[in-house]
């Protein structure tokens, strides 16, 4: 039974997804109404802890702390002690639909990642913290619709890390300037490229950058691809909605149209981030209908 304290607490969260994600109200469509205030309190959760993570003006130390203090209060709140009304929210979430606690914590373990490493030695590492940036928020949202297959959480998978991957390669530029980056250095070092250095690339290389870029999005459509597979996957389960279906294939076809756009610029990133014009996601979403 929800109490007016915490349904005011969705209502809340429900407002904040409006006001941070702008795309909210479009995703909201493929969700169920039942869920959407379910899905805003998780987004808030987790926003809130990024934005704990990128906090402008505190030190690293700070910042750990205060995810530290924010992974101590969601260990409270699953055993029943709240540290205010959002956190009995989220709670309620949680057991209501049975949601595996893990990964609410290895998206913190991501978050603070973020604020201690800035380069990975190889693609392994890579897809060591996609498997808790990305891959819970799959399996978070399959939960919640109560498909629990491993050969589904594992398709859900690869399209999280794919679109994880994209939005390295799409926010290369962004990233750099806040000292980040997502390419292996081991790779850039195949490639005789010095990490802190990418903004002076002469001809040269800019041609070898090129091509280690055009590895990246090589590889990142195999995530897509083997994704994919979710949707024959889920046609054969009845808790899967002509929705989630639909978004799903929104999603894999809209992170293969901004490799496309890298692509098209012959992979050089630095000099032109590719995002999804208005004609795009028209095109998009009645291709996601109709296949």
């Amino acid at each position: 039974m929800i109490n007016k304290e915490i349904d005011n607490e969705y209502n809340d969260a429900l407002e904040f997804a409006r006001k941070h994600y702008e795309n909210f109200p479009v995703a909201s469509l493929f969700l169920p109404a039942k869920l959407r205030k379910h899905v805003a309190i998780i987004y808030k959760f987790a926003r809130t802890a990024d934005d704990i993570a990128d906090e402008g003006d505190s030190n690293v130390k700070e910042r750990l702390e205060n995810i530290s203090l924010y992974r101590f209060k969601l260990s409270n709140a699953l055993d029943g002690n709240y540290y205010d009304n959002f956190w009995a929210a989220l709670d309620y979430t949680i057991k209501n639909f049975n949601l595996t606690e893990e990964n609410f914590f290895n998206l913190l373990n991501a978050f603070e990642s973020d604020i201690t490493v800035n380069r990975f030695e190889t693609f392994d590492n890579v897809l060591e913290y996609c498997r808790n940036s990305a891959n819970p928020v799959g399996r978070i949202i399959l939960e919640l619709f109560d498909i629990r297959v491993d050969e589904i959480f594992d398709y859900s998978d690869s399209i999280c890390t794919g679109l994880q991957l994209t939005n390295f390669y799409q926010d290369i530029s962004i990233d750099f300037m806040k000292n980040r980056l997502y390419i292996p250095l081991d790779e850039m070092k195949e490639y005789r490229l010095d990490d802190n250095k990418l903004l002076i690339l002469n001809g040269e290389e800019k041609a070898r950058f090129r091509k280690l870029m055009k590895l990246q999005v090589a590889r990142n459509r195999k995530y897509y691809e083997q994704g994919e597979k979710i949707i024959s996957a889920l046609k054969n389960h009845p808790n899967a909605t002509r929705g989630l279906i639909c978004q799903l294939k929104l999603t894999i076809l809209g992170g293969n149209k901004i490799l496309d756009y890298i692509e098209n610029n012959d992979y050089d990133t630095f000099e032109y981030r590719p995002t999804l014009k208005v004609y795009d996601l028209i095109m998009l979403f009645f291709k996601a209908l109709l296949k």
